[in-house]
């Protein structure tokens, strides 16, 4: 009981510090817009007076009570979220939060009371601020031992190890893995990335009380359905959340919902085709064509200046292109700075044919290490990933995506993609995709072919947006450069 005691005082006091951390957010956005609307915008725009009315918390706090609902309403008190799922809701926040606002002042007459310019601005500020301040101080919280869950993994095979290995990839979670348990006597007393397997899953409970257990993943796929339903039903008030990993890997999961039938005890996991709905696909190409619109005038320059510096460093065009595949089969040629001589072809020939080491690298990969046929300038494009800029043309012709599977040649699929092409290729590549940020070049064939086939499975617009902050992330830190 004690035990229990002490651990409702800390969810307390975890609850209280995040409520108390976003009350603070809330209104350091509020004073900021506030700043701005008075002191800054009528500086540069006339239209906006510079005495304004007294805007006191007295009078709108009704408008904090938006911003808190909403961050209750999206999850941020009672989830364990990913890190880019919790930006992905503190954004939705900020969204739902001003148009609520807007929605409350234009049905209240309360337009007198709050300027719209400030609302606007929190809004905005929010986006960027948020995340900002809340996933640091999540990340501070949890080296106090706050906002950790410890937690036991039933089953230690290759189930039970990606467990860890994900819940590790994920710090956000605040998931602490003390142990595995497992009846396999050859896999008792080893360890596994540094965690060891103990004996006994009958004995769960023992080790759950004796290590103040708060939560428990079952990864035991191969265990039956009778055992597998003994374990649930007798550990599911033993600890606070039991998680059951079934052995079902590469399917759709955004979006994926829990179908229960309440008469029969069953259910089922409802799987969305989301580039199957015309609407979605819409979404999409309208994406690309605004963020594409948006960012060509901000490249122009860089872009010419690239071009100058290919045309002085080696002879031949400063632009390649190449044939590759689109969407369904579709053939198109595909814009690249060039970073190669212009008798690359010829010197990678030769290459293979002097080097079995270099031959098979290339077989596996489609990539060199230390390729001779690139050029000074065009190693540094390849390490920027500068090379890839005049993609954004074949974007706004709609040959290709923003974001998508990666663009090959058709001799790629006949070799490598077989059953996996036609799923890979019913929607545009992109210039850039999940595997570029999940190692890039540091990756094998087989393992991009699978990032790109679930990245068609799962997507939705939240996706591309994580994917191409991570790539402008991973660029700028140049991890698993070509």
């Amino acid at each position: 009981m004690a035990v229990r005691s002490l651990g409702r005082m800390k969810s307390i006091a975890e609850l209280a510090v995040i409520f108390l951390a976003d009350i603070v957010s809330v209104y350091a956005v509020f004073r900021l817009s506030v700043f701005l609307r008075e002191s800054v915008l009528p500086l540069f725009y006339r239209h906006f007076p510079a005495v304004v009315p007294e805007w006191g918390i007295g009078d709108l706090w009704w408008i904090f009570v938006v911003w808190v609902f909403f961050f209750y309403y999206e999850g941020l008190y009672t989830k364990r979220l990913s890190f880019w799922d919790e930006v992905g809701a503190l954004w939705k926040v900020a969204f739902f939060s001003t148009v609520s606002v807007f929605t409350i002042l234009s049905v209240g007459k309360l337009g007198d009371q709050m300027s719209r310019t400030v609302i606007v601005l929190m809004g905005q500020f929010a986006l960027v601020l948020f995340p900002l301040f809340r996933l640091p101080l999540k990340k501070s919280l949890r080296k106090t031992g706050l906002l950790h869950r410890r937690v036991l993994i039933l089953g230690a095979g290759e189930t039970g190890r990606l467990v860890l290995k994900a819940l590790r990839k994920e710090p956000n979670f605040g998931y602490e893995v003390l142990g595995f348990l497992d009846d396999d006597p050859a896999k008792v007393g080893r360890e596994i990335d540094g965690i060891k397997v103990h004996r006994g899953t009958d004995k769960a409970e023992v080790y759950i009380k004796r290590c103040n257990i708060e939560d428990l993943f079952i990864a035991m796929p191969g265990a039956g359905k009778e055992r597998l339903q003994g374990l649930i039903n007798s550990l599911q008030h033993k600890v606070e959340r039991i998680l059951f990993v079934p052995d079902i890997f590469g399917i759709a999961v955004t979006g994926t919902n829990l179908q229960h039938f309440f008469h029969e005890e069953a259910f089922a996991l409802e799987m969305k085709n989301n580039m199957s709905n015309p609407f979605n696909i819409a979404v999409k190409r309208c994406f690309d064509l605004v963020t594409s619109a948006l960012l060509l005038p901000v490249l122009a320059v860089p872009m010419a200046l690239t071009a100058l510096l290919i045309r002085l460093d080696s002879p031949g065009p400063a632009i390649f292109s190449q044939e590759r595949v689109g969407r369904k089969g579709r053939i198109f040629r595909c814009y690249k700075f060039r970073t190669m001589h212009a008798d690359a072809e010829e010197r990678l020939g030769r290459l293979l044919e002097g080097d079995s080491l270099a031959k098979a690298k290339w077989d596996k990969h489609w990539k060199l290490d230390d390729d001779p046929r690139v050029t000074g300038i065009g190693r540094f494009l390849r390490t920027t990933s500068l090379d890839e800029l005049p993609q954004i043309l074949n974007v706004l012709t709609g040959d290709m995506s923003l974001v998508g599977p990666r663009p090959v040649t058709q001799e790629e699929i006949d070799i490598h993609y077989r059953d996996s092409a036609e799923l890979c290729f019913s929607v545009p590549p992109g210039i850039t995709g999940l595997w570029q940020v999940s190692g890039r070049s540091n990756t094998g064939y087989d393992y991009r072919i699978t990032l790109d086939s679930w990245y068609v499975r799962n997507w939705n617009l939240w996706l591309d947006l994580v994917i191409l902050l991570k790539t402008v992330r991973i660029v700028i830190r140049k991890e698993g450069a070509y």
